[in-house]
């Protein structure tokens, strides 16, 4: 194997000598340098391919994040890409799956307000794709105005390692609420927070869509006893917390029938943000912000149709590639053709099309290059030879004529060490055979036959 590529390795280099007049060295170099553009551009269209499998940590079973996951899978899949769900306890296992090296997830849905600025130094945003309402039951027959009015109750603030317990944990704090005396803050997840509620030992639970099922939700809308806490603070809080938006459930959103809520509700929350890791494949990339669109675009209770996804930056830098997506869409080729045979054909125009722009020009170049210099050479020993030949034509020395024999054997010696190429034999034979008149003329002078 070896002695095959050393001698197609000479072959080559022996044909770009014989046929340009380029060195051995020289030859070699172009041949190196060609064989390693072509692999970098090889390896580049290998590696750039996108990935056939996506891992994307969602949330508890039931809750929106879960769900809305499964929807991306079903719409992935279309594409032929296969969409691996993992199942988290919320918002804050997905952030730290996601900026933990060692683990292999792609992406994932992290809530708004839950970074403490340094893991999203290694994390890029696709845009944000929900808004997600912090929801506040509470049971009794008074009515609480106030999230101050929960000091000294049974409060489920969310399982740790949820969104819910986090945002549940500031909000608190700020109203001067704080584990301990006879507040209770109890860990729990959706399902048993509202079990609890619903069961009397619980007196007010916290609830957000990226730990709780929206069975368990409508549930205690709908059941007598438990009501829904309205944040009449909502502008305060949206500018204490800048992650945090002022969110209005209408009147009868919930059931008209029943006219559920029976009052306009303002409720606060941050938005939902599709983060990835930065080495997310561009094409991969808009895939994914093309099933956000699908999945997220709609109106619903609390958004506009077409409101998400969107690039507002927050936490999170927005991706070079999905800043491009909500500027122009998707490329061309990923508009007319299916997504494979547009990847194919987007790595084939950018691995090998430069490549081929770069090599031909130069490898075009050079043996142009060396050929201008051969001809310069060739016609430097032609003007020699005319200045040589118009001397013997005037009355001519014997010690002028030895001079004339000394120069042209000079030239004759630097002619035979000429290498050039193919495709200049006939001029320099041609160069050959004029040295050759030129010597005849001055051995006629010699002999003192007339020229």
């Amino acid at each position: 194997m070896n002695t095959d590529r050393k001698f197609g390795i000479s072959r080559v280099t022996g044909l770009l000598s014989d046929n340009f007049g380029l060195s051995w060295g020289l030859s070699l170099t172009i041949v190196c340098f060609t064989s390693l553009v072509t692999c970098l551009a090889i390896y580049w269209f290998i590696h750039s391919a996108p990935p056939r499998t996506l891992i994307l940590t969602s949330g508890p079973p039931g809750s929106s994040f879960e769900r809305n996951a499964e929807k991306y899978r079903l719409i992935l899949a279309r594409n032929g890409v296969n969409l691996k769900i993992l199942p988290s306890l919320g918002s804050l296992e997905n952030l730290q799956r996601l900026a933990d090296p060692g683990s292999r997830v792609d992406i994932g849905f992290v809530q708004g307000g839950i970074s403490d600025g340094t893991n999203c130094l290694k994390l890029v945003s696709l845009g944000n794709i929900a808004y997600e309402p912090l929801l506040v039951f509470y049971r009794g027959t008074n009515s609480i105005r106030f999230l101050f009015e929960l000091e000294g109750k049974r409060l489920a603030v969310g399982a740790t390692g949820s969104g819910t317990h986090l945002l549940a944990l500031s909000l608190l704090q700020t109203n001067g609420i704080t584990d301990g005396g006879n507040t209770r803050l109890l860990g729990l997840d959706a399902a048993t927070a509202a079990q609890g509620l619903l069961a009397g030992t619980v007196d007010a639970v916290f609830l957000m869509g990226d730990s709780a099922s929206s069975q368990t939700m409508r549930t205690l809308l709908h059941t007598p006893g438990i009501h829904l806490l309205g944040f009449e603070q909502a502008d305060a809080y949206s500018r204490r917390f800048n992650y945090l938006n002022k969110l209005r459930l209408p009147e009868g959103a919930i059931d008209f029938g029943k006219n559920l809520p029976p009052q306009d509700i303002w409720l606060v929350g941050p938005t939902v943000e599709l983060v990835a890791r930065p080495d997310l494949n561009a094409a991969v990339s808009d895939l994914l912000l093309e099933a956000a669109h699908e999945v997220h675009g709609n109106a619903s209770l609390l958004q506009n149709q077409d409101e998400f996804p969107n690039a507002i930056q927050q936490e999170y830098p927005i991706s070079p590639d999905a800043s491009r997506y909500y500027k122009s869409g998707k490329k061309f080729l990923y508009r007319e053709f299916p997504f494979w045979i547009a990847s194919l054909l987007n790595r084939l125009l950018v691995a090998f099309v430069p490549m081929m722009l770069v090599l031909i020009p130069g490898l075009r170049l050079i043996p142009a290059a060396y050929k201008w210099r051969i001809r310069l050479r060739i016609h430097r020993f032609y003007r020699m030879l005319l200045v040589l030949e118009r001397e013997l034509a005037t009355e001519v020395t014997t010690v002028k004529r030895s001079e004339v024999h000394r120069r042209l054997d000079e030239i004759e010696k630097t002619v035979k060490r000429m290498k050039v190429p193919a495709s200049f034999a006939d001029q320099f034979y041609g160069l050959r055979g004029h040295l050759d008149f030129v010597r005849g003329k001055l051995e006629k002078l010699q002999s003192g036959e007339p020229l």
